[in-house]
């Protein structure tokens, strides 16, 4: 059972570096965020696997924080990247 979570977390890795590429590259901001939002993501996955396969269940912990900062990164595009602050929930309407 080791084998395959280690090896399952071997090949999110992959796809993480994978999205640091299109985070690198771009070519849009867009593309960027979304590779930003991939790394996240396959973090949580990886994180969380290697708490199933160690037994440490405070890495969980570790997961759920990775999680809400990735959640709070794709806000922080959206209201930096609208000009009109459009998605700002403290524009006055």
């Amino acid at each position: 059972m080791t084998a395959w979570i280690l090896a399952s977390a071997t090949i999110l890795l992959g796809a993480a570096a994978a999205a640091l590429l299109r985070v690198a590259r771009g070519p849009e901001p867009a593309d960027r965020m979304m590779g930003a939002q991939l790394v996240g993501t396959t973090g949580v996955a990886v994180v969380v696997l290697l708490a199933v396969d160690t037994g440490d269940w405070a890495l969980l912990d570790v997961a759920i924080v990775l999680s809400l900062l990735s959640a709070f990164a794709s806000i922080a595009f959206i209201k930096a990247a609208s000009s009109d602050g459009q998605g700002d929930p403290e524009e006055d309407t």
